[in-house]
């Protein structure tokens, strides 16, 4: 018998290679927005901020909100200006570790500040003969050749992280800054020493650190071009709602959250700790922030705060009954 096809099969059949298809457009837009890690919001990757909240208020050209990615993990999160080529800050939870350093990792860089339709993973930077594509979009290795006082300093620094992943992540160049030599061996090395020591030791949750820089408009020419943005000022913010109430008196005023700034220059660069508020203040008062600028959601409220508050509130319940 010969075999002959309806009109009824043959509507059938196209509404179903229709549906096939928009199934499949579906899909592969859905797999799009899951491997997007450049966006103009932290969306993806708020858990690396207090309260899932990112600080307000700090300004830029070409602002790009990076979801760092390594080996298909999201690892942190880089407010990236990209007509600087400069990080304004990152954000990250802190892990207690032993201080150790990775010496093996190579530098990377972001494929999506290239490209959108690029991977999500940070790549390797190849060592030479750079495209001028990754060159347009961030700062590369050629640009520190002539950078000679200065060293690749990471916001994310790997001395807070203990998964070497999670330390390999920290080597890309949105994460990295320049610093003066000098003031990186003096003052902010051992400040994040401190840092780290301090958490380790006082905080019993988690810890989010906020690491960013302020503008000096300063610049390291390669080619004739402006090439390497230098920061006026580096800062640090930390939040441990959960932390230890029989510390120190030394440490325990700073606690739940405190902070610290210091000029990236040869001189008058000893690190300044205060307290967030007076941090804000501070950076307020420098070029690129507004007067609304806030690192941590309603300032890192304690837990231990709030269980006070609501054992105050169930003890006045109790009495009313």
């Amino acid at each position: 018998m010969e075999n002959i096809s309806s009109p009824l099969c043959v509507f059938f059949g196209f509404i179903c290679v229709k549906m096939h298809l928009f199934g499949a457009c579906i899909l592969s837009f859905c797999f799009m927005m899951v491997n997007a890690t450049v966006s103009k919001s932290f969306r993806d990757c708020g858990q690396f901020f207090y309260m899932q909240t990112a600080p307000s208020g700090i300004g830029g050209t070409s602002l790009k909100r990076i979801c760092q990615k390594y080996a298909d993990k999201l690892r942190y999160a880089t407010l990236y200006d990209s007509s600087l080529r400069l990080p304004l800050y990152s954000a990250y939870i802190f892990k207690k570790s032993d201080g150790k350093r990775r010496a093996d990792t190579p530098w990377m860089y972001e494929p999506q500040l290239v490209s959108e339709g690029e991977g999500s993973n940070m790549k390797v930077l190849p060592m030479t003969d750079t495209s001028p594509l990754i060159e347009d979009s961030q700062t590369v290795l050629e640009d520190y050749i002539d950078a000679v006082e200065y060293r690749r300093v990471a916001l994310n620094p790997d001395q807070h992280q203990s998964d070497p992943d999670d330390k390999s992540s920290t080597y890309t160049l949105t994460n990295v800054v320049p610093l003066i030599t000098d003031f990186l061996e003096t003052s902010w090395n051992p400040y994040l020493d401190t840092i780290r020591r301090r958490l380790n030791n006082f905080c019993h949750g988690k810890s989010y650190i906020v690491t960013g820089i302020t503008v000096s408009g300063a610049t390291v020419r390669r080619d004739n071009r402006d090439r390497l943005s230098i920061p006026k000022h580096i800062w640090m913010g930390y939040c441990c709602p959960q932390f230890d109430r029989n510390s120190p008196y030394e440490v325990r005023f700073m606690f739940p959250s405190y902070g610290g700034y210091a000029l990236n220059g040869q001189a008058d660069n000893n690190v300044v700790e205060v307290p967030v508020k007076k941090l804000e203040t501070f950076l307020r008062s420098q070029s690129g922030a507004n007067d609304d600028m806030t690192i941590f959601y309603k300032d890192c409220v304690s837990e231990n705060t709030i269980r006070k508050k609501r054992r105050d509130v169930s003890s006045v319940a109790l009495q009313t009954v």
